[in-house]
């Protein structure tokens, strides 16, 4: 396992679109993506063994940080490539500044959820019927979590 972490340009937005369609029921549109690059977003890129393996996109505003998007290629779900994203982003936001991580999953969304738990994370909040379902009917709710820093 050779893991490296990539900061994203606008540059790799159309190859991380691939993951970004591949993961998501409703996933972010291109113009969405390049909006969050830059100023006040970071993120970077997976790749392990050459291989693209997931990205993750972040938000930080005066002591907050805030986990956008986090994406595993379905290819390589279920490896621990998620947990290491993840950590990725608790190191970077507390480099940044922040002293509050938040986040949030959809309520059906178990195996993020428990990552997110044993990562120290904590529901804060739900949002009823805040994400369409991925389903095609109906609607789910988002948990909101947070971890202090």
């Amino acid at each position: 396992m050779t893991l490296k972490f990539f900061p994203i340009t606008l540059e790799d937005v159309t190859q991380l679109m691939t993951i970004e369609n591949d993961c998501h029921s409703h996933p972010w549109s291109e113009k969405t993506f390049k909006s969050c690059i830059g100023g006040r977003y970071f993120g970077y890129y997976l790749i392990d063994d050459n291989n693209l393996i997931g990205f993750y996109i972040g938000e930080h505003v005066i002591g907050e940080a805030t986990l956008m998007d986090i994406c595993v290629s379905s290819t390589y779900q279920g490896n621990g490539y998620g947990k290491y994203l993840l950590n990725h982003y608790n190191h970077e936001a507390k480099v940044l500044g922040a002293e509050k991580l938040l986040l949030e999953v959809r309520a059906k969304n178990i195996s993020a959820l428990m990552m997110y738990i044993n990562s120290g994370y904590s529901e804060i909040a739900r949002r009823t019927g805040y994400y369409p379902s991925a389903v095609g009917f109906g609607y789910e709710d988002a948990i909101v979590m947070e971890k202090k820093l």
